[in-house]
Formats: C-alpha cells, sequence, structure tokens
C-alpha cells in the first residue's frame, strides 16, 4: 500500500516533468514579486532573478534526470534475456 501511495510521487514523464516546472515557475514569479516590492530597486531585482534562475536549473536537473533514468531502463531491458 506504501508502494502504491509512494509512486504517486515520482515524475515518470517529460509532461508530468513540464508541470513540475510550470508549477515551480509560478511560484518562484510569485516570491520575485514579492521581493521587488520588499526590495525595489537593484536587490528586488537581482533577488527575482535568482528565484527565475532556480527554476531554470531545477527545470534543467528534472529533465537530464528523466533522460538517464530513461536510458538506464532501455539498458536493463536490453540485457535481460529474451524469451527462449
Amino acid at each position: 500500500m506504501f508502494r502504491k501511495i509512494a509512486r504517486l510521487f515520482v515524475i515518470k514523464t517529460n509532461f508530468e516533468a513540464y508541470l513540475i516546472i510550470y508549477a515551480l515557475a509560478l511560484g518562484a514569479t510569485a516570491r520575485g514579486a514579492a521581493y521587488l516590492e520588499q526590495f525595489p530597486g537593484w536587490g528586488g531585482k537581482l533577488l527575482f532573478l535568482a528565484t527565475t534562475g532556480a527554476v531554470f536549473m531545477a527545470g534543467a536537473k528534472i529533465l537530464d534526470c528523466l533522460k538517464y533514468e530513461k536510458a538506464a531502463r532501455l539498458a536493463k531491458a536490453a540485457e535481460a534475456p529474451g524469451p527462449a
């Protein structure tokens, strides 16, 4: 039962990854807008840039991990002996 629930929190497809990245971007821009209000001028702009930059880095890492996991699954499937 716990394993079934845990599978809900695993990103399996690119579409799911894009949805997660979109949600991260929405949160980052909202946080960045709050920074612009709290810290007017260059400080707020730099913090806004940092929040959006973090989304770019996280998104790239998520997509790279999906690509790596797909390649590992294909390699494992190629190693497994087929039906005789």
